[in-house]
């Protein structure tokens, strides 16, 4: 540590690393040590930054100043490098998703136990403002009972031109957006154990890696979860749609424009049908003002750069990782079984490990 800072070295210099060096300045108990890229014109790009550059990966681990590496490369070449920096004595952040199996997970795991350095990844959407509304109605039981999620992200450009497209290099929606819809469910829903998993993929503008899925999940108690990512549709659908016993809340977009309905407990002893085009519906007739109450939705406010400050507690004050490595595991294992659904077209019966 340098004056009681945290130092970071930065391998990677693109869209996220670049990302990553605008939130750490807004942690001054972090501070940038210098940046390594495999790239000549990334490192230049960095130095004309003003940061501090490395020539080669080696130059970075051998410093004694490092005191954590944070990887934000191609998803594939997460696990080779996070094994050597651990070897080389420095704690290691991870970019999602961590690696590309559950099985190089646990080979990172084991050298994070043998080094006994810190291991965490950056599942930075826990502190998205939408993600921690949802959070709050579910657990105040805003709505009552919820018997059903649903969690997307559409857009209409396709995967971006670059590795995201790849599948040598961890690409596709699945590893890319999934990760983060399904580790908000599940820190949502802590212990709550999933029972079952169906999923299909798309391939409409990549043949080589899915670009959309969609996946359902069964929970324990009955609630079903629907997590989809579209990069396709001209017409987005809400960012999310929450029904419960007592109400609906809905955040339609990045803007948090939404808004909760929910009865008020009077009852309508008479229904007045609607008319559709081939007749009468009582059961689809909109309800009476007063059975009702339109609330605005709660204000809940994130803070990414959390997420350095507890990496620096944990290495300076020995506090707890917010993101913990079981909890990574089981994304992957989710992440797995959704391509295990969608390969088989069956319903897996998800054996879940909290």
């Amino acid at each position: 540590m340098r004056e009681n800072k945290v130092v970071y070295g930065l391998i990677g210099y693109g869209g996220m690393g670049r990302w990553h060096t605008e939130i750490l300045s807004n942690v001054p108990e972090a501070v940038i040590g210098g940046i390594y890229d495999i790239k000549e014109e990334k490192r230049e790009e960095a130095k004309a930054k003003g940061f501090s550059v490395y020539e080669t990966e080696e130059a970075m681990l051998a410093d004694s100043d490092i005191d954590v590496v944070l990887i934000a490369t191609p998803n594939d070449c997460h696990k080779p490098i996070a094994i050597r920096a651990m070897h080389a004595g420095k704690n290691v952040i991870s970019e999602k998703p961590v690696t590309l199996s559950s099985a190089d997970l646990l080979e990172m795991e084991k050298v994070a136990k043998e080094t006994g350095k810190l291991f965490t990844v950056h599942q930075n959407r826990r502190w998205d403002d939408d993600f921690l509304i949802i959070k709050k109605l579910v657990e105040e039981q805003k709505l009552g009972h919820v018997f059903r999620i649903e969690s997307r992200v559409h857009g209409s450009r396709g995967i971006p031109g670059d590795w995201r497209k790849e599948k040598v290099h961890g690409g596709g929606m699945v590893l890319d957006w999934g990760v983060h819809l399904l580790d908000q469910i599940l820190y949502m829903y802590g212990d709550r154990k999933i029972e079952t998993v169906y999923a299909s993929l798309t391939n409409i503008t990549n043949q080589e890696v899915d670009d959309g899925f969609t996946a359902i999940l069964t929970f324990e108690g009955g609630t079903e979860v629907l997590v989809e990512v579209g990069t396709n549709n001209y017409i987005s659908l809400p960012r999310w749609y929450v029904l419960g016993k007592d109400g609906t809340a809905v955040i339609r977009d990045w803007q948090l424009t939404g808004e909760i309905i929910r009865k008020t407990g009077k009852t309508e002893e008479t229904v007045i049908p609607v008319k559709t085009a081939a007749g009468l519906t009582k059961t689809m007739a909109p309800r009476r003002e007063d059975t009702i109450v339109k609330e605005d939705l709660p204000k809940v406010s994130g803070d990414i750069a959390d997420f350095h400050r507890n990496v620096v507690a944990v290495i300076r004050d020995g506090a707890e990782p917010e993101i913990k490595l079981f909890q990574v595991m089981r994304v992957m294992k989710l992440m797995e079984a959704i391509f295990q659904a969608a390969e088989t077209k069956q319903v897996i019966e998800f054996q879940d490990q909290v």
